[in-house]
């Protein structure tokens, strides 16, 4: 296929995805799909990281690196289409798992404070107690 049509053609996830090998390797990226096959030995990153974001919205991994003004204008000579959007599985927002209530009151406060003042208080007096015992031996 070749770039720089006036329609740009509309692919399907899983149209897209049957083009996941080094000798056919097409990409989805800012809901467009690319043909970078003859750019897997060109990527500074490796081929690898191509392969690895085929078959998915390749979006995130892509502006996560932060490619420069450059590579992103070299993106126009692999651009094969578009995607329809609605074959892409939507990203689930994580739910945390319900946790039992806790009760962060069950200690009281006045508690809390006496430990916080007598604890270091009675290390100091452990330490003093040593050092006069080791002295007077």
């Amino acid at each position: 296929m070749e770039s720089g049509r006036d329609k740009a053609e509309v692919f399907t996830l899983a149209e897209v995805s049957k083009h996941s090998s080094r000798e056919d390797c097409w990409l989805i990226i800012n809901g467009k799909v690319y043909d970078v096959t003859k750019f897997l030995e060109d990527h500074p990153g490796g081929d690898e990281v191509l392969l690895a974001a085929t078959g998915k919205d390749a979006t995130d991994d892509f502006e996560d690196v932060g490619h420069s003004a450059t590579a992103r204008a070299m993106m126009n000579e692999y651009f094969v289409g578009e995607i329809d959007a609605s074959t892409i599985p939507t990203k689930v927002k994580y739910t945390p798992p319900k946790q039992p209530y806790y009760n962060q009151d069950k200690t009281s406060d006045f508690i809390v404070r006496i430990l916080q003042f007598f604890v270091p208080l009675a290390i100091l007096g452990l330490a003093v107690a040593v050092r006069i015992y080791t002295k007077s031996e």
